[in-house]
This record gives structure tokens, sequence and C-alpha cells, in this order.
């Protein structure tokens, strides 16, 4: 049975976890899923686990240290005051400082932002996932062991908790309880920003600590740095991989085209999430085939790093963010391109572009634009000839946080869809006021220990009943094919998750992909059923 109510002062103690997840308490889904039994939430094992004094949920997926002793703690707590002196410091968090000092001192603790938290919603309403519990731990301690007197201002009220081991390393897990989606930011009268003090927290633990999910540090952009990609495709695999797409290309439209690479002085610089290169590489074979039927004139780069969108310092630290960005930005100066495009990536969006401004200056600021935008003006302006008819079955929308929330991107594709899909519908709500795939922040790319469950019994549960309540109940009793439209590669994987866990092709015929396959699907230049339909 569920524990009560969790409460800040709980997070220094040292008992046994502080929130147990019970799936048969947790909402419902609606048919055809209304007599579906979500199975016990795995544990696991005492050997991998960080130590039961730290325990959160049960839940695991980043790496927290095991100190043997107490002056190991002390020295720990020691790092952690330290990184928040830092992160209040314009010498050393200038890129957020403001808003973050906004963020820690207007709060009026409505708790608005917890009604508009599907992650809150869709656990039961767990105490520890409202985004006011994580940010109000972090004011606390702020309040009590940074400041004078123990106030920042007047707003700040409460004191009642202990600065120990326990206390980080529980709340180290807490910063990685959220999706970063930004929604209660958008509902909260006072403009708090929860998400970013969520992802400070993270930097904190990144730079300070050394604690970080690996999948966004060793085996994100480190590995991407230095290899190339975060997938671990190099240059030289690039190679095979353009090739095999030329191939497939040919195989399933006749066409002859040749994937652009390196090309000097063109008037675009393509930039794929590498993901899809492996997982859906007929999403870069669709750019491709619009690309040139549009007459574009656009390149892609093989230079390290230059391949691969991906940047996971978006989500947990500015070093690594800004070490990433500034390689795209001498990339595309050294092509000597009129401007990057940003393929179906939502946080690639962000970094480049609403972030990237802080960062792609002087000599470094070339334009960029959203793929969305592009590929607007190639449908609208008839650049390519199209069929709507082709493109005759239900199809809903997804909105990525990244493009629609962080950057306002929401007509372009909509006008796209609406002209090459008769039976389109929304999801409800969309836009700016959309609900997280549920692997944002990185967590659609961790698959460590229980985590993937978890993701998809929580952080996923809102996306997947909103995407059931998209089509009819006739829809489902007829066994009509679905697509859920998701431009982002990081919404592809999880949606991919969810789908495959909830069993949804089978099910309930829901097929996911993104937005370029149903323009090419659309196509009359290339042969009927470029989509295909089956979940992989």
């Amino acid at each position: 049975m569920t524990q009560k109510q969790t409460k800040i002062k709980d997070l220094s103690n040292n008992k046994d976890q502080l929130h147990v997840i019970e799936p048969r308490e947790l909402p419902k889904f609606p048919y055809p899923y209304d007599d579906w039994e979500d199975p016990p939430f795995p544990e696991v094992s005492e050997a991998k686990k960080a130590t039961k004094d730290t325990s959160l949920d049960g839940v695991l997926n980043v790496p927290v240290p095991i100190p043997e002793t107490e002056e190991e703690k002390e020295k720990l707590v020691a790092k952690f005051l330290e990184g928040l002196r830092k992160l209040l410091s314009v010498e050393d968090n200038w890129m957020f400082l403001k808003p973050l000092m906004l963020s820690l001192e207007n709060c009026v603790k409505c708790n608005t932002c917890a009604e508009a938290c599907p992650m809150y919603e869709m656990s039961g309403h767990a105490e520890i996932y409202k985004p006011l519990f994580r940010s109000d731990t972090l004011r606390r301690i702020i309040n009590k062991y940074l400041k004078p007197g123990g106030k920042l201002t007047s707003k700040f009220t409460g004191s009642d908790i202990d600065l120990n081991w326990e206390t980080i390393a529980r709340l180290a897990q807490m910063s990685y309880r959220c999706t970063l989606c930004r929604r209660c930011a958008q509902t909260c009268p006072m403009g708090v920003d929860n998400g970013l003090l969520a992802r400070e927290i993270r930097k904190v633990f990144s730079q300070e600590l050394g604690i970080v999910a690996s999948e966004l540090h060793e085996d994100g952009t480190v590995k991407q740095l230095k290899v190339g990609s975060s997938t671990g495709i190099s240059p030289t695999a690039l190679m095979d991989i353009f090739e095999f797409m030329e191939e497939d290309i040919t195989d399933r439209t006749g066409l002859n085209i040749k994937m652009p690479f390196d090309k000097s002085g063109a008037d675009i610089l393509l930039v794929h999430n590498a993901g899809e290169f492996l997982s859906w590489p007929e999403n870069a074979e669709a750019f491709a085939i619009i690309f040139e039927a549009a007459g574009l004139s656009w390149t892609l780069s093989s230079d390290l790093v230059g391949y691969d969108s991906v940047n996971y310092g978006l989500f947990y630290e500015d070093v690594q963010l800004a070490r990433v960005t500034l390689r795209h930005a001498e990339i595309a100066k050294k092509l000597g391109v009129k401007k990057v495009v940003m393929a179906e990536c939502g946080h690639a969006h962000k970094a480049a572009m609403a972030i990237g401004d802080r960062v792609w200056v002087d000599e470094a600021n070339i334009p960029r634009e959203s793929s969305l935008v592009t590929l607007e003006q190639i449908v609208m302006n008839d650049m390519i000839k199209l069929d709507p008819e082709r493109n005759q079955f239900p199809v809903t929308l997804h909105d990525p946080c990244n493009v629609t929330r962080s950057m306002g991107i929401i007509q372009p594709q909509r006008r796209v869809i609406k002209k090459i899909c008769p039976q389109f519908r929304e999801m409800t709500p969309h836009g700016v006021s959309n609900y997280c795939c549920g692997g944002g922040s990185g967590f659609a790319i961790m698959q460590s220990n229980n985590f993937p469950n978890w993701r998809n019994l929580i952080s996923g549960r809102k996306k997947f009943d909103q995407i059931l309540r998209a089509f009819t109940r006739e829809e489902y009793e007829n066994k009509v094919n679905k697509y859920v439209c998701a431009p982002c590669s990081n919404c592809k994987g999880q949606i991919r998750d969810l789908l495959t866990y909830y069993d949804a092709w089978e099910r309930a015929q829901i097929l996911y992909g993104g937005l370029v396959e149903l323009i090419v699907n659309a196509m009359t230049d290339v042969p009927e059923g470029f989509i295909e339909w089956e979940l992989h």
C-alpha cells in the first residue's frame, strides 16, 4: 500500500524508501485499455541500489555514490554547498542566474504547478513528484544554510530541513523525476520555472559532485565530442549509413538520390539527431527526398559532431552544452552555409536556437531555422506535388515541448499536416498546453535498471492516455490504422517505448512516425506506400 504523503523534512531521515509505487492505484486508461492491468513495479537488486538510506521511490536512473564513513558524507555535503554558492554567483552562472533567482524568490505556494504536472497527476498525486516539493527543498536549503540570517527575501519561509547526506542524495534523485517540460512554468501566475530549478539542481550535482545519469554524460556528450555522436556513429561509419540510405531510397521509391555531405557554400546545413540514422533511417531519407524534389541547395556534414544535433548538455550542465553547440557553429562556419536547419529533434531546436542565442555570438552567429518552418515553406508554396488522399487515415499530432512551449513553433507543422492529412484531429490539450511525451530531459534514452518501467508507468502515462483519446471508439472497434505524428526524435523514442510497452499495435492499431514521412507518403512523384504499417 502507498505510504503516507512525504514531507520535505522526511528527506533528511535515514529510513527506507519514502514512497512506494502501486500500479493498481494509478489512473486507468480509456477504451480499449479500460481492462488493462499494469504489471507490478520491478525492484532493483540490492547490489545496484545506491543505499537504503537514500531511497526515494525505488527507481534508479542516476548513480548516487555510497559513502562509507561520516567524514565522506560531510565532504559530499560541503561540495554540494559549494556548488550552490556558484549557482547563485553571476561569475559562475551568468547564463541562467536571472531566471533562476526570479524562480527562487517569487513562488507564492499556490500549487498551480502541481495541477499542471502530468507526472504528479498520473502518479496518483504522489507528493514527491510535485514541482513545488523539489523546488521548495532547494529554497529551504538556500534559506537556512547559505544566506546571512537565513533569508533571501521575505517570501522565503520554513527551514525544517537538515542538510545531511540523505537530503542531498534524495534531492539528486528528485531532479531526475522531472522531464523539464516546463508546463508548470507556463501555468504559474508568477512565472516561476520549476523545470529550470530541476535542471539547475542537476547542474550542481554534475559539475561539483560528478553525479549525473551516465546516458547523458559519459555515454552522451562525452562520447559525442570524442567519437562524433552519442550513438557511437563515427565519421567512417556514417559513410556506410549514407550508402545504405541511398540504396534504401532506391528500393522504396525508385529514386536515385545521393546524400550530399560537406558541400561548401550550400544554402542549408541540415543537422539530424543521429538516432534517426540507426532507428528511423526513413526519416532522414524522407528529408532527402523532399529537399531534392523541392530543388533546395543543401548539405549534411560528415565532420566530427557535425552530423548529430543531439546536445544532452541542455539537460544537465552548461559546460558540455557550450562545447557541443559551439562545435556545431564551428562546422557551419567552416562550410560557409547560409543557415543551419535543425531536423526533427525538439531539444536540438532549443539547444541551437533558444539557448544557442546566448552562445552562437559574434562570428558564430549563423542563422538557424526549424525544419518545420522549412517544410511549411516547401508544402504551402507547392514546391512539391502532393495528393492528400494518400494519407486517408486518422492522424493526430504530438507537440514536442522544446519546439512548442519553449520556442513557440505551433502553426507551421499544423498548416502542413492539415493540407496533407484529411483525417487530422488535435489532441486535447495541444500546442503550448501539450503534455510531454514522458521522455523529456533525456529520459527517453535512459534504459538502465528499472527506470524504463517507471518511465512507461508514470512519466509517459498522461501522453499515452492523451494519444488513446485522440481516436474514436469506432476506429478502435473497426481496427483502423492510426498515426501519431511526433516530429521529434526523442519523442518518437519514448512513444515507441510506450506503444511497445502497452502492446498498442496489436491492441489499438496505433503507429508513430515523423512529419516528413507523411509528406513523402503524399508525394505523387513517389510510389504509394512510403509509410509501412507496422510498429518498429
